[in-house]
């Protein structure tokens, strides 16, 4: 982003002779939010993640699919696109590795099954060498969320072959793909198995809040993410306890995928987590999971304490579920301690939500670039001054905790 002239962003700031110290920190924050609005042209259109301000390129594309017809009609589809050049493509993994390398795409598209080398193994070898951002193209099949964990960066689910479910197709892979193109890849270690990839530094089984159940019924955590947001959300959830006041998540991810993503999440972690029902109950020891194509929002219960009501709608800020509705339904409803964590995915969804949180005093993480698949929906809330802190993937898990043991 260039400025060719400062005083666009209209600084503005009331002077207060007695505290120098505290006018400057008003200018600093007019100044952090004009820019939070300058900066943040990672989709403010809400189109899908995508935003049509994003810097204008050309992204080379390879696809790799061992079926010949869904090969033929991926590459039918995406050289149609202005944007997109399919730059080639391989029928497995074998023929992938040897013609990537010489083609150097920004994007790769790769089935989950394939015959010989499978995808996991393929990636593990292939990204630490060619660290290139692949998009996985999958049936309704749990390997892909292994194959995340190796270092894919993003999914769409393959579609029925009716017109309908193939455009829905097309515009997510379209979209996926755009956002590729800015995520950074982060590879799995060769040395870690597919069945222990995300199984490392768990927590303790002893419960870390014994005696304090009853205080924490009315403490709800708010978790939102996106692009590269399964992994991260699973490091974040392996280091906490099992008596961790009740957790709500709102993760980009379509219907059936979630519920597979929540008993993934429920064998690696400490705690119960499983994909939310309308009414369930939000308590200490529970992670619920908003189920894909439906809006999740926290409500009050007739016991005092809160539920979440699941229900399907309208997309809101580009997105069902949507970390905005998550996120504004704990500022409006939650009269206890609230705590807010946005964490890697495209564009803005859940800023404004986080920023009414804050607004109502909770207490807000959004995670670092550096930790980050993609610093969208986290750096729009930073900018904005909805982030009470920032940190890093393995680092949020203690700073809850020691807010937590704080607000005790």
């Amino acid at each position: 982003v260039r400025l060719t002239n400062i005083s666009d962003l209209q600084l503005t700031g009331k002077s207060n002779p007695k505290n120098p110290v505290s006018s400057c920190h008003t200018v600093f924050l007019n100044f952090q939010r004009k820019c939070g609005i300058l900066f943040s042209y990672l989709d403010l259109s809400n189109r899908n993640e995508r935003n049509d301000t994003m810097p204008s390129k050309t992204i080379k594309v390879f696809v790799v699919d061992d079926s010949s017809l869904f090969r033929k009609m991926i590459i039918d589809y995406l050289s149609s696109c202005p944007d997109i050049q399919v730059v080639g493509y391989a029928f497995n993994a074998y023929d992938a590795r040897k013609k990537i390398p010489l083609l150097k795409p920004d994007v790769i598209t790769m089935d989950v099954e394939m015959p010989g080398l499978n995808g996991i193994d393929f990636l593990k070898d292939f990204l630490p060498l060619h660290p290139i951002p692949v998009v996985l193209v999958s049936s309704l099949n749990l390997n892909v969320f292994d194959v995340l964990s190796a270092g894919a960066v993003d999914f769409v689910r393959k579609p029925d072959m009716n017109i309908v479910s193939k455009e829905q197709f097309f515009s997510a892979l379209n979209s996926k793909i755009h956002i590729a193109s800015f995520a950074k890849v982060r590879c799995a270690s060769r040395k870690r198995t597919t069945s222990t990839a995300a199984s490392t530094t768990t927590a303790p089984k002893k419960p870390l809040f014994a005696g304090k159940q009853l205080s924490f019924r009315s403490t709800v955590i708010a978790l939102g993410a996106s692009t590269g947001g399964t992994e991260a959300t699973l490091a974040v959830l392996k280091q906490l306890p099992a008596d961790i006041p009740g957790m709500v998540i709102t993760q980009h991810m379509p219907e059936g995928f979630t519920a597979m993503y929540a008993q993934r999440l429920n064998k690696l972690c400490q705690m119960e987590v499983r994909e939310a029902k309308n009414g369930d109950q939000i308590r200490p020891g529970l992670v619920l999971i908003a189920p894909g194509s439906q809006q999740m929002e926290v409500v009050r219960s007739a016991n005092g304490g809160y539920a979440v009501r699941c229900f399907s709608g309208q997309k809101v800020s580009g997105h069902m579920p949507s970390v905005d509705v998550l996120f504004r339904s704990v500022a409006k409803n939650v009269v206890g301690n609230k705590i807010g964590i946005i964490m890697t995915g495209m564009g803005k969804d859940g800023a404004e939500g986080l920023l009414e949180m804050r607004k109502k005093g909770a207490f807000t993480i959004g995670q670092d670039k550096a930790s980050c698949v993609v610093y969208g929906m986290p750096m729009v809330a930073y900018n904005i001054g909805a982030v009470s802190i920032q940190a890093g993937c393995e680092q949020i898990p203690s700073v809850l905790l020691n807010h937590l043991k704080k607000s005790s």
